[in-house]
């Protein structure tokens, strides 16, 4: 079918003002975004309320307060839904007694497609899975678990494909692959949302971005202008050399270092251009006559880069 037949809207998932909470825990924290056809990263660090906003979206929670519509629908008890929308849970919800082809095959029956033998075929050919058919999925690597969900959720061709952290497990060749897959689906002008941790991954399928912290929305639109903000903040820097207080005198006179503590026989340096600095510290040790015997960031962690999406 044609993309012009699909007639698919603009905006196919709407998330208005979505809270989860279980018990005292808040989950997602009044969160508002649509998407529409193409392909949209849902990045954050673990814990960050990513799994809870795609259940949400896929129908199988209730929102604690506000509305999830998907392709014009209520996401929860609507299970119209299904036959356009399709999640790839992170966790390996496979029954591993039955072979791929078997599980694939369930899927389709249950989407009661007029040739669920033809289509689970087809499937299994998408994730490049057909040579492990034939195996029981208990005795898969992650990877290939990972590949034969897709199939599953692919197998009847679904307007928008929700998958949360579907690289897991997958070698470099696979990741490759099922991107490029992802790819041609959105072009094709279906509607792709994946979760990740990891940068890298959403900067090689989408320059859409959504970005989660702690249930909060703490960005949100063009790729490059978020790697952007989350690169050029500020950033600490530990330093030990042979020679801290030469260093430091010769450090503060670049523009781009706005402080520098010594302290316990180091430097704890801040600045607020990180590739510049990267530029300037061996250049300043030289000057300084210095040997540097550490240089190392403290501030590098993604909950650390994330918060200062939030604060900011």
């Amino acid at each position: 079918m044609s993309t012009e037949e699909r007639r698919v809207p603009d905006t196919t998932v709407e998330v208005r003002d979505v809270s989860r909470w279980y018990g005292n825990v808040v989950a997602v924290n009044g969160i508002s975004f649509s998407i529409g056809p193409g392909v949209t990263g849902l990045l954050g660090p673990n814990g960050a309320g990513k799994t809870t906003l795609l259940n949400m979206m896929a129908g199988f929670l209730k929102p604690s307060a506000g509305e999830v519509r998907t392709l014009g629908k209520a996401s929860f008890q609507t299970p119209g839904i299904y036959e356009q929308v399709a999640l790839v849970p992170e966790r390996e919800a496979v029954y591993e007694f039955l072979t791929g082809y078997q599980f694939v095959l369930l899927s389709a029956q249950m989407h009661d497609l007029p040739d669920p033998e033809t289509a689970t075929r087809q499937a299994l050919q998408m994730v490049e899975m057909e040579d492990a058919a034939d195996r029981t999925t208990g005795g898969y690597s992650k990877g290939m678990k990972q590949r034969i969900k897709i199939a599953a959720a692919l197998v009847h061709g679904p307007e928008v494909l929700l998958l949360d952290e579907p690289f897991n497990g997958m070698d470099p060749r696979q990741r490759l692959k099922m991107m490029s897959l992802l790819s041609h689906m959105a072009e094709e002008g279906r509607t792709i949302l994946f979760s990740s941790h990891i940068l890298e991954e959403v900067a090689g399928l989408s320059d859409n971005v959504l970005v989660v912290v702690a249930g909060r929305l703490a960005a949100s639109g063009d790729y490059r202008a978020i790697r952007k903000l989350m690169t050029n903040r500020p950033h600490t820097f530990t330093i030990r050399s042979s020679n801290n207080r030469e260093l430091a005198k010769t450090l503060l006179a670049q523009e781009t270092i706005f402080s520098i503590e010594l302290t316990d026989q180091k430097l704890l340096v801040r600045t607020k251009n990180l590739a510049a600095f990267a530029l300037t510290a061996p250049l300043a040790a030289k000057e300084a006559g210095a040997s540097l015997f550490e240089v190392r960031s403290e501030d590098e962690s993604l909950e650390s880069v994330f918060e200062y999406l939030v604060t900011s």
